[in-house]
Formats: structure tokens, C-alpha cells, sequence
């Protein structure tokens, strides 16, 4: 087994994927030396200054931490991470230039929760889930380079979604993947570090893409007291499903934004089970109807 001796290599990561994935390397005796993330940030109304959860892991587990706002300064980050072997990229907001992906002696590898070239961009996972490919989920092991998501294969695995748990929550898909990636990319470094692992180029004409979601992508178009039924229920469930968390779904009515919190399928119908009313507790979904009455 490697340990963390044998590989020198810098971890720059984010949520919600990053802990996760540092969690799966830690059982495998593969941590990182240092651990990038973005600079603390004010959270919430009150706007307290908020560490990032991969910080937090970090320095519970007394690895170093580096929170620079940019690589502008290509001097100052070449002198600071010059002496790396590898560099692990791991839901990371920020893009890496070219001169620092071919900095690290063996490169820079990242892991992403698709089966590449299938759903390149920022939201593969609730994207998945949003157009119900339960047979399509699963964590690729790239080689990055300059373009998004485009580098070739060091390894691929595909994730079995049972379909009695279809559609999943969007944060429950999120830790799963991120483990089974975690796993993936441990057993991997040590074999691309060893020169035993042969790169694959992902076949580019087949790409699909995905952007960013924003909050308003979350609205759902349905009458609480008509709600949809057959293959409407369906789609508005995977949407419910698929923005678990983040950006979340909600409805419009009486000009009040109520947001969907849990929802299933009954008898081909919506079932609405949970949801939070504007300016109101969270309550049950028959608890919101009554009160309308």
C-alpha cells in the first residue's frame, strides 16, 4: 500500500465532493501533502467567517492548507508548488492554467462524477439525475489538461442505482459518487505513479455538456391543490430529486414561494410530503393545504 510518504502531491479541492474523496484516500494510507481550497468566507445573515469543509478535514487531520483568491502571480504559486510530484483536482472552482496542470512531475489528475465524455461542465451529478440516466452514473479518472473536462482516461467505473432507490437525492449522489471516486482514485495514483496505467482519449464526438445551477432553475410550474400526474409527475420528481440541496425546488402560489422539501410518487401522482412556506416553519405538505382552506 502507498502511503503519503511515497507521493508527494497536492490536493486542490471543493464541495461537495472534496472531504468525501479525502476520507477514501485516508483509509487507503494516500493523504495529500497539502490541501488547496478556496479562502474563508462570510456565510449566512449574519455573515460569520466560515472555513471551508476541506480546511476543516484538513487540519483535524494536520495536513497544511493553502487558500490563495487567484494563481495570478505565476512566480510566487511555481515557487510554492514547484517541488510536487502530482496534483489531484477535485471539484475545484477555480480553473488551473496550463503552465501549473504540467507543473508536477507526473501531471495533474482529476475526478469527475461522470462517465466522460458524458456530461462534461460543472453539474454532472444533478444532471444525471435530472435526465434519468440511472444506467449512466458513475466517476472517471482523468488527465487534465487545458480544455474542460477533455483529457484522456486513466480510469472509469460505473455505479450500480438500484432501481427501487431511483431517482436518488441530489446530496445522497453527491457522497456516494465522491466515495466511489475516492476509492477509484486511490487504487489509481499508485499505478500512474508506476507507469501501469495506459491513457485512454475520451471520445470527443460524443460529448455532452452541463452548466451551472442557478437558484431560479429550481421553480416548478404546478398548481398544489392539481398536482401532476403520469409522466409530468415523474419529470417534476426527478427535478425535485436532482436539486436536493442545491438550488432546491419550489412553487409560486398566492404570490408566496413555498419550497418542496420531500415529494414521491403515489399512484402515478406527485406526492408532495414536506415544505417550507415562505416567512413559515417547515410543515407537512396536508398542513400547508389546510391552511389555505
Amino acid at each position: 500500500m502507498k502511503t503519503t510518504t511515497d507521493v508527494n502531491f497536492v490536493y486542490f479541492a471543493g464541495e461537495p465532493l472534496g472531504v468525501p474523496v479525502l476520507k477514501e484516500l485516508k483509509v487507503a494510507g494516500l493523504l495529500p501533502s497539502l490541501i488547496v481550497c478556496n479562502p474563508d468566507r462570510p456565510v449566512g445573515r449574519k455573515q460569520v467567517l466560515t472555513a471551508p469543509s476541506v480546511k476543516v478535514w484538513a487540519e483535524e487531520n494536520n495536513i497544511d492548507v493553502w487558500q490563495p483568491e487567484s494563481f495570478k502571480d505565476q512566480e510566487e504559486v511555481t515557487k510554492k508548488l514547484k517541488d510536487f510530484d502530482l496534483f489531484v483536482v477535485v471539484a475545484y472552482n477555480k480553473i488551473l492554467p496550463k503552465w501549473l496542470i504540467d507543473l508536477p512531475k507526473h501531471s495533474t489528475l482529476n475526478v469527475h462524477p461522470s462517465l466522460l465524455p458524458l456530461l462534461r461542465g460543472a453539474s454532472p451529478i444533478r444532471s444525471a439525475i435530472l435526465g434519468d440516466m440511472r444506467d449512466q452514473i458513475g466517476v472517471s479518472i482523468m488527465q487534465l489538461d487545458e480544455k474542460m473536462d477533455h483529457g484522456p482516461i486513466l480510469a472509469q467505473v460505473t455505479m450500480s442505482v438500484h432501481e427501487d432507490n431511483w431517482p436518488v437525492r441530489g446530496t445522497e449522489l453527491d457522497e456516494a459518487l465522491a466515495h466511489f471516486g475516492g476509492a477509484l482514485l486511490a487504487d489509481t495514483i499508485p499505478k500512474w505513479i508506476t507507469g501501469e496505467v495506459t491513457l485512454t482519449e475520451q471520445f470527443h464526438d460524443a460529448a455532452t455538456y452541463c452548466g451551472r445551477l442557478e437558484r431560479a432553475m429550481g421553480e416548478l410550474q404546478i398548481d398544489p391543490r392539481n398536482l401532476p400526474t403520469g409522466s409530468d409527475a415523474y419529470q417534476t420528481l426527478l427535478k425535485i430529486r436532482a436539486f436536493d440541496g442545491f438550488p432546491g425546488t419550489f412553487f409560486i402560489h398566492n404570490s408566496k414561494r413555498v419550497k418542496v422539501l420531500d415529494a414521491t410518487l403515489e399512484n402515478d401522482t406527485l406526492k408532495i410530503l414536506e415544505v417550507l412556506p415562505e416567512g413559515k416553519n417547515k410543515q407537512s405538505f396536508e398542513h400547508y393545504l389546510s391552511s389555505l382552506d
